[in-house]
This record gives structure tokens, C-alpha cells and sequence, in this order.
């Protein structure tokens, strides 16, 4: 009999013990907030918030996209074009610049359409040319360069709104102030702080990184609108 009552005790406290830990994680689960519930909390601010990342991300891909297409000029052709002005075949010359539709490829055709014409003409042809193809590289830039700065201003500005409907909130509460009121709103108010800081960050880093990558393209354009003036001279 002792043994049995033993057991019976042993059972009861394992039965004890396992619903206790069973409803402390139902507890700790019910408590946790997940990523999406939380952004949701954020309020209204958000939304622009979101607009402004999907915004920067569209602008982003799609201007990289551009730059690298319009990166891609062999490396041989100014060479190429070189030996066919040189022999006389400024068809050929033109032809093969046609072909390859990018920004250096198109100051280059100009160039060529301008031959026989004086170097001063040619030359501002062709930088007429360069100064169209920059400022299509450079379109929608500035759009970039806006949210990285509206992003963290709206996120600040979500966080003011957010505190005043916490103290709204706390001051029309009678008696004590219950912590989690105050918690909950001010976790809710920080919420788009920390939204547009990081849409802010995203899109100064890619404004950036787009910048770059332009400012080495108008290098390569002006170098080649060089070479191809001193290829005119010595003509």
C-alpha cells in the first residue's frame, strides 16, 4: 500500500507540474508579439511608411537596371570606330554604333554625323548628347533622395501622434495609471520611429549607391567625348 500511494503521489506531481509549464508557454506565446502584428501597431503613419518603401525599392531597380544596361559599352569600340573613320567608312562607323544603344555609343554617332563640320560644333553636339543621356540616368533620383529624408521625418512625426493618444489615454484614466497602458503606448508610438529610420536608411543607402554608379558612367562619357575629339584632329 505504501508503494502504491507513493506512486500515486509521484503521478500527481509530475500531472502538477506538466500543466503548469503547459500554461506558462501559453502565456509566454500569448504575450509575444509577431513582426507583422507589431508594424501593424504602428498606426496610421505606417501607411505612408509602407508607400514610401515599396517607393524606394521600385525607384531603386528600376534605376540600376538602367545604369548597368546603360554601362555596357565594349570596351574595343571606340577603337573599332577609330579605323573605320580613319578608312573612310563613316557608314560602317555609324552602323556600328546603332547597334549598341547606350549613352557613350550615342555621342559617339553624333560625332560622326557631325564630321566635316568645325571641332567646336562637333564638340558641343556631343555634349548636348552627354547632358540628355545624364539627366536620363539621373531621372527619378531625386525622388530616392526625398524618401530617405520624408521617411524618418514621418516616422518622428508618427511618434508625436502616438504620445499624445498615450497621455489622451492616461489622462482620462481615474486614479493610478496602469504601466501597461503607458508601456503599450509609447512601444505603439516608437513603432514608425524605428519604421522610417530604416526606410530612410534603405533608400539613402541606394540613393548612394546609384549616385556612384552614375558619377563613374559620366566619367567613362566624358573620357570617350575626349578621345573622340582628338581622333577628329588627328584626322
Amino acid at each position: 500500500m505504501d508503494i502504491e500511494l507513493l506512486t500515486m503521489v509521484v503521478l500527481q506531481t509530475l500531472t502538477s507540474d506538466s500543466l503548469t509549464t503547459l500554461t506558462n508557454a501559453t502565456d509566454s506565446s500569448s504575450t509575444s508579439i509577431g513582426l507583422l502584428d507589431l508594424l501593424i501597431k504602428g498606426g496610421y503613419m505606417m501607411i505612408p511608411l509602407y508607400l514610401l518603401f515599396v517607393v524606394a525599392i521600385f525607384i531603386f531597380v528600376q534605376k540600376l537596371l538602367v545604369i548597368r544596361k546603360a554601362s555596357k559599352t565594349p570596351n574595343q569600340l571606340l577603337d573599332q570606330v577609330k579605323v573605320l573613320v580613319q578608312s573612310g567608312q563613316i557608314d560602317k562607323a555609324k552602323l556600328l554604333c546603332a547597334g549598341e544603344s547606350t549613352p557613350v555609343a550615342n555621342m559617339i554617332t553624333k560625332g560622326i554625323d557631325r564630321i566635316g563640320s568645325p571641332l567646336k560644333n562637333i564638340e558641343v553636339a556631343i555634349e548636348n548628347v552627354g547632358k540628355l543621356e545624364i539627366y536620363k540616368l539621373e531621372k527619378n533620383l531625386g525622388i530616392l533622395a526625398t524618401v530617405a529624408g520624408a521617411a524618418p521625418m514621418i516616422g518622428f512625426l508618427g511618434t508625436v501622434t502616438g504620445m499624445i493618444q498615450a497621455f489622451i489615454s492616461i489622462a482620462q484614466e481615474d486614479g493610478m495609471v496602469s504601466p501597461k497602458l503607458l508601456s503599450s503606448g509609447i512601444y505603439e508610438a516608437m513603432i514608425t520611429t524605428a519604421a522610417g529610420l530604416v526606410v530612410g536608411i534603405v533608400a539613402y543607402l541606394g540613393y548612394n549607391y546609384l549616385v556612384t554608379l552614375v558619377s563613374k558612367l559620366v566619367h567613362h562619357m566624358e573620357y570617350t567625348s575626349i578621345e573622340f575629339i582628338d581622333l577628329l584632329q588627328d584626322k
